[in-house]
């Protein structure tokens, strides 16, 4: 039964908000202990669209759910052949970028990366966010792409898909070592990130911001705690991402803010008041884009609204339908980063009219290509005239 449907048969049992979530736990057969995903943003763990079988966690009466252990983030080595991802999508301001790890600790709930897991013969809820993988391999794999002859640079971007700046990266440094590659060819790189860990490489960011090699994008979903800790359980607290804009500014690394995603019902209200503290911390460019729901995030994203806003579940859907065509998502290009309809429309003149009476987007850093040079591997043979 379509989702909605599930949600207005729940609601007429009564009781109230706790009663909607108790009947919708009660109804659904693939829901998570809470004690075994505290902590965790997705409250279920579907199969990948790609297996032929399908596994639900379910209490078969002998009460053998509290004898599991709790979930934790297990990590293993990616061996890729190649470390720079290529696209030609329309939509988007970059042609290359780079994943250091693929699934995020972060768990946020509405990631429109958490399908890539699919790929992996894993789920894209619970397992997208506590089985990772990382590549340690990657900084020896971009100096070997990098210093391929024919090579033409252009920005890579970094943290578009899984955020490098997730706490696994406290120990793997992959992203660290990364940056050492791109400041040594003097290649530009734009970073987006939710974490306050990206201070502990200001010192890289601060030299290459000196030859305008870097741009950093944080990314501020919203300024209540409570709404931060249940949607993105493991990212920087708002107040941290502040922080840390203030101090990568303050060291002359240009930042931007990022919005993303805007949530209609849920965040949409706090615009114009993150973009009012954005710009108290020093930022001078901002953005944004709209929730998007792709293949298994929308069933995670339902799940997780029905558990903890289950009385705004079906005012927030129909805004979400309102902007995507009657769909929980549009993937059409052009369309996907920021909806239509008279919704979408309201929301991209707030930002536009916040943005312009705060000084915002009046000029934006562009990066440079000119200083890259390739590394010198030993003698070279001169050429002849």
């Amino acid at each position: 039964m379509e989702q909605i449907a599930k949600a207005d048969q729940i609601a007429s049992l009564g009781g109230g908000r706790a009663g909607i979530a108790n009947a919708f736990v009660e109804h659904s057969g693939i829901r998570i202990d809470f004690d075994r995903r505290r902590g965790r943003g997705a409250g279920i763990n579907p199969s990948g669209r790609f297996e032929p079988l399908s596994r639900e966690v379910f209490d078969d009466g002998w009460e053998s759910l509290e004898e599991l252990p709790p979930f934790r983030t297990e990590v293993q080595v990616e061996k890729p052949r190649t470390i720079i991802t290529r696209n030609s999508s329309p939509d988007i301001s970059f042609d290359r970028s780079i994943n250091p790890y693929r699934g995020c600790e972060h768990g946020c709930v509405y990631c429109f990366a958490r399908p890539t897991h699919a790929y992996m013969g894993l789920s894209p809820g619970l397992d997208f966010e506590s089985k990772l993988f990382a590549k340690p391999d990657a900084p020896r794999l971009l100096e070997r792409e990098l210093s391929k002859p024919g090579y033409e640079p252009r920005t890579i971007a970094i943290g578009t898909n899984t955020d490098p700046y997730q706490p696994i990266e406290k120990k793997w440094r992959i992203m660290r070592e990364i940056l050492e590659v791109l400041e040594a060819f003097n290649h530009p790189v734009g970073i987006v990130t939710k974490s306050a860990l990206v201070m502990r490489d200001i010192d890289l960011l601060g030299r290459m911001a000196e030859k305008n090699l870097v741009k950093v994008a944080l990314s501020v979903t919203t300024l209540d705690r409570k709404l931060a800790r249940a949607m993105e359980p493991r990212a920087a607290t708002p107040t941290r991402r502040l922080e840390a804009m203030r101090a990568l500014i303050e060291n002359g690394i240009p930042v931007a803010a990022m919005i993303g995603p805007v949530i209609p019902g849920l965040n949409d209200s706090e615009i114009e008041r993150i973009l009012e503290s954005a710009r108290a911390a020093g930022a001078k460019e901002a953005g944004y884009i709209m929730l998007r729901l792709p293949l298994e995030v929308s069933p995670i994203f339902k799940d997780w609204l029905l558990r903890h806003y289950p009385d705004r579940f079906r005012h927030v859907m129909s805004l979400i339908r309102s902007m995507r065509d009657g769909k929980d998502y549009d993937a059409e290009w052009g369309k996907r980063m920021r909806g239509t309809g008279p919704y979408a429309w309201q929301i991209g003149r707030r930002f536009e009219i916040a943005a312009r009476r705060l000084g915002l987007n009046r000029e934006r850093v562009r990066l440079t290509t000119e200083l890259f040079r390739p590394l010198s591997r030993g003698p070279e043979q001169l050429v002849l005239l």
